[in-house]
């Protein structure tokens, strides 16, 4: 390892304060990763949405004191991180978020100044997606390249079937599982965050590898689950998007007469998705519709077993000197590189 590591953890990032929900959602929808159109349509199109929806957006965030607070909780997953990798050489970790501060040129300036040898680009995505690792991996490329960042850098594409990750699950629907009453009434149901059919139909690997996480979960459980579904939460638009929805699961297990245990399954820390959508809106959702038990998995946050995992990630980036795609990590190529479109190449600003 060099003397000097940087370790970039990339996540989506959340309004600070109710001011800062519609430029949030501007920056969101002006990505050309989620509006795939030209300028100045796009810049347009954005604008709309962003302004259209913030009132909605405000209604949520004020369910969590006005503000998102998944960079403070991402910060505490850095700290665990730079704890994980222990004292052999000078460590530190840097977050940038895609859409809100600290946004990803802010971070590459904090890693200029930090002056190191080299650079770990990891994502907060365990599944690959170009809506999110690939967006954040192209404006990284761009920020460093501005403020004249050469250090050699290794990223991580994604790792939907990582040991760690697989074990955190586990651990939290077990423990989710002893509070159950009636164990043969009830369904576990994996919910990720969706998107456009049209992206999955271009080629994004982000379905399948969901569905990878959702496998290699089940299979690691030491007891027997028979009774579980993969869903999708967080629509947006009029656009047709991956199926089926968490609407739709929530109305089939009333339906079947069956509780729930859902399980945030894309997600690795709380946001609004998680406590606002799940825990508010769905539950009261399974409350109208008299299903017999509703419960939620926690994200796995700063769990040992993950966070340790993303530490044995960097050490063998770090240790082979190359990035790592899913195949190098889990043994199957599920990354992107399958369809020639590895988001790996090239991530030297020089």
């Amino acid at each position: 390892m060099g003397k000097r590591i940087a370790i970039v953890l990339f996540n989506l990032g959340g309004p600070d304060s109710p001011e800062a929900v519609q430029p949030f959602l501007f920056n969101l929808f002006f990505d050309p990763a989620i509006i795939r159109l030209p300028l100045p349509l796009r810049w347009l199109l954005a604008r709309f949405i962003s302004k259209r929806r913030a009132p909605i957006a405000r209604d949520i965030y004020d369910h969590l004191g006005g503000k998102s607070p998944i960079l403070e909780l991402t910060e505490n997953q850095a700290r665990a991180l730079e704890v994980s990798m222990g004292d052999d050489t000078d460590i530190k970790c840097f977050v940038a978020m895609r859409y809100w501060h600290p946004m990803t040129l802010q971070a590459a300036e904090q890693v200029k100044k930090f002056d190191p040898d080299s650079i770990v680009l990891l994502p907060l995505y365990p599944q690959y997606s170009s809506t999110t690792t690939g967006s954040s991996f192209k404006e990284w490329k761009r920020a460093a390249k501005f403020v004249g960042l050469n250090a050699d850098s290794y990223g991580i594409c994604c790792y939907p079937t990582m040991a760690g990750w697989i074990d955190a699950q586990t651990q939290l629907i077990a423990a989710q599982f002893e509070q159950v009453k009636n164990r043969d009434q009830i369904r576990l149901l994996f919910s990720a965050h969706g998107l456009p059919k049209k992206i999955i139909d271009g080629g994004d690997p982000y379905q399948f590898q969901v569905e990878k996480t959702v496998s290699a979960v089940i299979e690691n459980l030491d007891f027997p689950v028979t009774d579980w579904a993969v869903c999708y939460q967080s629509k947006v638009g009029r656009l047709e998007w991956i199926g089926p929805s968490l609407d739709d699961e929530i109305h089939r297990a009333a339906e079947d007469g069956v509780g729930l245990i859902i399980v945030p399954i894309a997600f690795v820390s709380e946001h609004s998705e998680t406590l606002v959508e799940l825990d508010i809106e769905y539950s009261a959702m399974a409350r109208q519709l008299k299903i017999p038990e509703y419960h939620r998995v926690p994200a796995v946050a700063a769990m040992p077993a993950f966070i340790d995992g993303l530490a044995d990630m960097v050490r063998t980036a770090l240790d082979r000197k190359v990035s790592l795609s899913s195949c190098q990590i889990n043994g199957a190529r599920l990354c992107p590189a399958v369809q020639g479109e590895c988001p790996l190449k090239n991530l030297q600003a020089n």
